[in-house]
């Protein structure tokens, strides 16, 4: 019973606290006006317009007004604003459309005023609008890969703009919640039993190193390689190493050190760097408090009071790696197929080869003098006949071979027809005919 009104003074104080937030929302927050000149020039006043619309609300009015502005004073000093402003109401806006379209405009305003100062303030916008809509750690982390790629894509577009420094501290918090997330994975495959999954898991502290539970992944790290057989003997000793020289404040820091000594392993000193910074960290992290932890249950995003104050993010996207149980290639890194590449200089293996050239004819006994012309174009194999060399020809020519031969059987019958008739002379009184016509 007593735990039970607890739970109900907890949620009950949540509703009331979110209610007065709820009120004092109703409030609404002054657009920021960058230009300050009072004029009564015609563009000056339909700006001044659209600016009193976002105020209060009227997003669409305030849209059209700007549209307005910019396809009529295309001249306009107030372009770039107007176009910033458009953005801006949409962010206002809110909701999933809102926020795409919001993206949209931030990103044209960045593509044709590159260099304004305001650019750098859209490319913010930009990862705020992936950033709030970040899902838990057990959830689907598409919007913090974007916002990761958006806020790191600040800091290198715009390293000393004004907003640097809260960019970088939006890409520590949304680097935590991928690093944890990668480690709620890495933990299934290790309780599962899974070792090799669950090493190229915990990888994470390489690609993360600023991860609060760095130490925590280092540490089932090195079991896991442990449970693997003695051939990771080394590599769990790298693991533990870590700890104790990246990690010198972790609680896994003595146990570090006495599993290094069973491994007979060298035990490294603590890197005064990374001491001074656990001790930031420890000094500057604030614990959330009873109210914070009672809408926790209501709130879509992610905790990230864990994350780190101090040090740089990664700039590099996560990419995934090559377990450890999957054997390397061979050191030649040659292919075990059977068909090979490989050149020649000899000539006698060019003409020796059917797929190379086709071999140079040999001579040929002449004709009879009535045959001459139908041997001349062709023989009986394709190959000139009469004796004449030919330059040999490649074996993508054989439709011309083909070609010869229905040609010389078209020419044949013609020689028949031309052949004389016989007479009344006897066949004893007749010379006889060439050897080599038969």
């Amino acid at each position: 019973m007593a735990l039970n009104r607890t739970w109900m003074l907890r949620v009950t104080v949540a509703l009331a606290v979110g209610m007065l937030l709820t009120s004092c929302g109703l409030r609404r927050k002054k657009y920021e006006n960058p230009i300050t000149k009072d004029t009564q020039q015609p563009d000056k006043v339909l700006f001044d317009k659209a600016v009193k619309d976002i105020e209060r609300g009227r997003y669409e009015i305030a849209r059209l007004t700007l549209n307005t502005l910019i396809n009529t004073y295309d001249t306009s000093e107030f372009l770039a604003k107007a176009k910033l402003a458009v953005a801006d109401s949409w962010f206002r806006e809110g909701g999933a459309h809102g926020l795409a379209q919001a993206e949209a405009e931030y990103k044209d305003f960045i593509l044709f005023y590159p260099t304004m100062e305001e650019a750098a303030e859209s490319q913010m916008r930009i990862c705020d609008i992936h950033y709030k809509q970040m899902e838990k750690v057990d959830r689907d982390p598409n919007q913090a890969l974007r916002a990761e790629q958006e806020c790191r894509q600040l800091l290198t577009q715009f390293p000393n703009s004004k907003y640097a420094p809260t960019a970088e501290q939006r890409l520590r918090n949304i680097q935590e919640v991928l690093a944890e997330s990668e480690m709620r994975v890495a933990m299934f495959y290790h309780h599962k039993g899974s070792f090799p999954a669950a090493v190229n898991r915990f990888r994470v502290v390489d690609q993360y190193p600023l991860y609060s539970g760095a130490d925590d992944a280092l540490w089932n790290q090195a079991d896991s390689y442990s449970r693997m057989g003695p051939r990771f003997r080394t590599k769990a000793g790298e693991s533990y190493s870590r700890i104790v020289r990246d990690y010198p404040l972790s609680g896994y820091a003595d146990g570090a050190r006495k599993k290094l000594k069973e491994l007979e392993m060298p035990i490294p000193e603590a890197d005064p760097v990374a001491l001074n910074r656990m001790k930031y960290e420890l000094e500057n992290r604030k614990k959330p408090g009873m109210v914070h932890t009672s809408m926790s249950i209501f709130r879509r995003g992610p905790e990230t009071w864990t994350a780190a104050k101090s040090g740089s993010p990664a700039m590099n996207a996560m990419r995934p790696t090559v377990p450890d149980s999957v054997p390397l290639p061979a050191a030649g890194g040659g292919t075990s197929g059977d068909i090979s590449i490989a050149t020649t200089g000899d000539a006698a293996a060019l003409e020796a080869g059917k797929e190379a050239r086709e071999k140079v004819p040999g001579q040929a006994a002449p004709a009879a003098e009535g045959q001459a012309a139908a041997p001349a174009a062709s023989g009986t194999d394709g190959k000139p006949a009469n004796g004449s060399a030919q330059a040999p020809l490649p074996t993508n020519h054989t439709p011309v071979k083909a070609k010869q031969k229905k040609e010389s059987k078209l020419k044949l019958p013609k020689l028949k027809k031309s052949k004389p008739k016989p007479d009344a002379t006897p066949a004893a009184a007749q010379p006889a005919a060439p050897a080599s016509a038969k």
